[in-house]
């Protein structure tokens, strides 16, 4: 056993947070990248649940692939679990992945399960929006986040066009409460 790979499709792509001796681009089969994980905490609370990334059967996803030493296994790994496997909505996958070069290695990822009680299902662009718009939890708006991930997913010449649109509903809403607010009076400042 050798160096081993870490698949990241949302924030582990621009914020890892463990060593590595390798990046590259690649894309994981059978699995996207949606908002399907409602947020009780960071993004929002029981009562008006956010919405997160999380890796949902179907499709494909580009994300980045991270080859750590096999040296740094253990501390990695403890790392990762700390920090994905928190409530358990995720669940902890070795599964191939193709590097922007060609190669196909086993990566770990982290996909969300379906049976978990944070798992929000697949939903439309607009039912996302909707459910993101407002939620607020201990790391700030929703809307921060979703619009975050899609500037640092653009920032890595990385194309997502459901959370693209996600955003573009999300920005519409924003500019419609601010020409609404100017025409009342009020400052849209929150």
């Amino acid at each position: 056993m050798g160096d081993f790979w870490v698949f990241g499709y949302g924030s582990l792509m621009w914020r890892p947070g463990f060593a590595h001796t390798e990046t590259e681009r690649a894309r994981l089969h059978g699995y996207r990248r949606s908002l399907c994980v409602r947020s009780w905490v960071h993004r929002g609370t029981r009562e008006r649940p956010g919405l997160v990334l999380g890796l949902d059967r179907g499709g494909s996803c580009v994300g980045l692939a991270f080859r750590v030493p096999l040296e740094l296994r253990d501390e990695v790994m403890a790392y990762l679990r700390e920090r994905e496997l928190v409530t358990s909505v995720y669940l902890e996958r070795i599964l191939p992945v193709r590097l922007a070069d060609g190669r196909i290695v086993q990566a770990v990822c982290y996909i969300v399960d379906r049976a978990h009680v944070q798992y929000a299902g697949s939903l439309e662009e607009e039912a996302a929006a909707d459910i993101v718009r407002g939620a607020v939890g201990q790391s700030g708006r929703n809307e921060d986040y979703v619009l975050s991930a899609v500037e640092h997913l653009a920032a890595l010449d990385i194309r997502d066009h459901w959370m693209e649109a996600v955003a573009r509903r999300l920005e519409a809403a924003d500019s419609e409460e601010t020409a609404l607010q100017r025409g009342s009076g009020t400052s849209s400042r929150r």
